[in-house]
């Protein structure tokens, strides 16, 4: 692609932008939540990159850091939409169950 291609490319897709208002609650932990998600996902990449899929107690101890703030920003967002994370968790437990029952654990889609 060229980078004239790729000005086209930005000027038309304009055309299907428009101003989202996100002044709520809920926007800046779920923001959060995705950044530090992306957090734990870099540090899991570098340890196969880096050492061969061996976690270090440094590690374990950086990586326990980063999915306490993925918790933390989980709960915010339970909080805002007045859900309990315990309901989640269960809600959670129940659908994966029946998936398992139904031999769809596995494959595409939210409601398989």
């Amino acid at each position: 692609m060229t980078s004239d291609s790729l000005n086209e490319y930005q000027r038309r897709s304009r055309s299907t932008w428009r101003h989202v208002h996100v002044d709520h609650p809920i926007v800046y932990p779920a923001l959060g939540l995705a950044n530090e998600a992306g957090e734990v996902a870099g540090k899991i990449k570098k340890i196969f990159r880096d050492r061969g899929g061996v976690i270090a107690a440094a590690d374990r101890a950086a990586l326990k850091q980063e999915l306490g703030d993925v918790l933390w920003y989980l709960a915010q967002i339970c909080t805002e939409l007045d859900l309990t994370l315990a309901e989640v968790a269960e809600a959670n437990l129940e659908k994966l169950r029946s998936r398992q029952e139904r031999d769809r654990i596995g494959g595409d889609g939210d409601n398989r």
